[in-house]
C-alpha cells in the first residue's frame, strides 16, 4: 500500500511539474483503477479491494461540472475468514464484486483542485446478493499532460448503506482523462 501511495505522491509531482495551464472545469471522460482501503465493518473481513472506474464530466458552470461514473471493485477476504468459512460450511469462500452506478457534481477550486460529491448505487455480483445506497465525497487534482489530456488523482471515502447496515472505505483513483 505504501509503494501505492508513493507511485501516486510521484505522479502528481510529474503533474505539477508538466502542468503550466489551468486544467479547471472542461467536458472530460476518465478511466483508471481504482485501489479501496476498507475501514470499520469492511476492514474486519477484507483487504485490500481492487478495481477499475470510468467517469463521465459535463461542464455546466466555469468551475462545476456534472459527473457521471460506473465501475467495478472487488475484495478480497482474509485468510482466517475464509478458512473459518471453508472448516464451517466445507466450501470456498469466493470474493464477490462490487459495481457501483454514481452520479453527482465536481468543483474545481484553485484552478487543478477540486471538490467533488456522488451518490447512486452499489450492485453486488455474488449469489443472493443485493443492492446498496453509496454515497463518496471527494479530494482531487487533475493535472494537464497534454492539449486535451490530463491524470486525475482523487481521494474518497465511501459508504455503502442497505437496511440499518453500513461498510466503507478510503478509495485512491488514477485516471486518465480525455477532454472532449
Amino acid at each position: 500500500m505504501k509503494k501505492v501511495l508513493l507511485s501516486l505522491l510521484m505522479l502528481a509531482g510529474l503533474g505539477f511539474a508538466a502542468s503550466a495551464q489551468t486544467e479547471g472545469a472542461v467536458n472530460k471522460i476518465s478511466v483508471g483503477p481504482d485501489f479501496a482501503l476498507p475501514i470499520g465493518k469492511l476492514a474486519d473481513a477484507n483487504n485490500l479491494g481492487f478495481g477499475g472506474s470510468v467517469q463521465g464530466e459535463l461542464n455546466v458552470a466555469k468551475s462545476l461540472n456534472l459527473t457521471g461514473s460506473a465501475g467495478y471493485l472487488s475484495f478480497s477476504y482474509k485468510k482466517e475468514i475464509k478458512d473459518a468459512y471453508k472448516s464451517i460450511f466445507g466450501v470456498e469462500l469466493k470474493n464477490d464484486g462490487i459495481i457501483p452506478l454514481k452520479v453527482g457534481a465536481k468543483y474545481y477550486f484553485g484552478g487543478n483542485f477540486y471538490g467533488a460529491g456522488e451518490v447512486g448505487a452499489a450492485i453486488a455480483t455474488g449469489e443472493g446478493s443485493g443492492t446498496a445506497f453509496a454515497y463518496s465525497p471527494t479530494l482531487g487534482a487533475s493535472f494537464s499532460v497534454a492539449d486535451k489530456s490530463s491524470i486525475d488523482l482523487g481521494i474518497r471515502y465511501e459508504g455503502w448503506a442497505r437496511n440499518s447496515s453500513s461498510v466503507s472505505f478510503i478509495g485512491i483513483r488514477a485516471a486518465f482523462a480525455f477532454g472532449l
